[in-house]
């Protein structure tokens, strides 16, 4: 079962725009490059960037919780450090998210978006080192089989968008649904290679249209009735650097781990 790279995305502020890509390249232990590497308070969270630890997403503004978040549109200059970000009938923001300036503008826009469905005071906090604001502690990197996504939405009929899965890999070409299976197991992605950590739990964020920011779909309730489950993607580990482009061949597991691998992988 070989498969390819279709795309890949970065989410520079946790809950926002995805941004396309046309490779990445990745390492063991690093977070994925400019990946959720801003988040922005709902209210005080705890985060501490001096020692920093996983914080609930329920603590920041995420689609989950705030479904109009999607009616920002985002774009992060990576060559100046300068978000861009514009909403209908808001005048458009641009500031450099690594001065307190910009962080500060960029929470004051966002309070004007968003207005009456916030829970307090909105703060942009910045994840130093190789921490990340992924859902799951443990989530460096996610992929999703688009062939389940297409299958789901057979199942609920509906094209599905698969960006309601904020994954950083699609991946087509693979069976629908025998990414369930892999746990611990192996697999190369490009010229990385990795490990699957575990599948990941949906939430009602998937329930949001990407383009019109309403709640539209239950996502979440079609996973359960027809699977039995939540689940829709993988979460994985990398365990040899390398890069990753659109196109790539992605080499999926065609055996179970051994014991020994097992014992290395616990």
């Amino acid at each position: 079962m070989t498969g390819h790279v279709s795309a890949i995305f970065r989410h520079p502020v946790k809950g926002f725009t995805p941004e396309p890509l046309t490779h990445v390249d990745l390492a063991p232990r690093e977070g994925f490059p400019f990946d959720r590497l801003w988040a922005v308070e709902n209210g005080p969270s705890g985060f501490d960037p001096a020692a920093p630890v996983f914080i609930p997403k329920q603590k920041f503004t995420v689609l989950a919780s705030l479904p109009r978040v999607a009616a920002a549109r985002t774009r992060y200059d990576e060559a100046s450090g300068v978000l861009h970000a514009a909403a209908e009938g808001l005048p458009s923001f641009a500031g450099a998210l690594d001065t307190a300036e910009g962080r500060d503008g960029l929470a004051a826009w966002l309070t004007t978006l968003l207005g009456d469905e916030l829970r307090g005071p909105l703060k942009v906090v910045e994840a130093p080192a190789a921490h990340r604001f992924t859902d799951h502690p443990q989530g460096q990197v996610s992929v999703v089989n688009l062939a389940s996504v297409r299958d789901l939405g057979r199942r609920m009929g509906v094209e599905l968008d698969p960006l309601r899965f904020r994954a950083n890999l699609y991946v087509d070409g693979w069976p629908a649904w025998a990414e369930q299976d892999w746990t611990g197991r192996a697999l190369m992605l490009g010229w990385a290679q990795a490990r699957v950590f575990k599948p990941i739990v949906r939430c009602a964020a998937t329930h949001v249209d990407p383009l019109t920011a309403m709640r539209d779909l239950d996502v979440t309730r079609a996973l359960f009735d027809n699977f039995g489950h939540m689940n829709c993607g993988l979460y994985l580990h990398i365990t040899a650097a390398g890069r990753i482009s659109r196109g790539d061949a992605c080499t999926a597991p065609a055996v179970t781990p051994t014991p020994e691998e097992d014992a290395e992988w616990a």
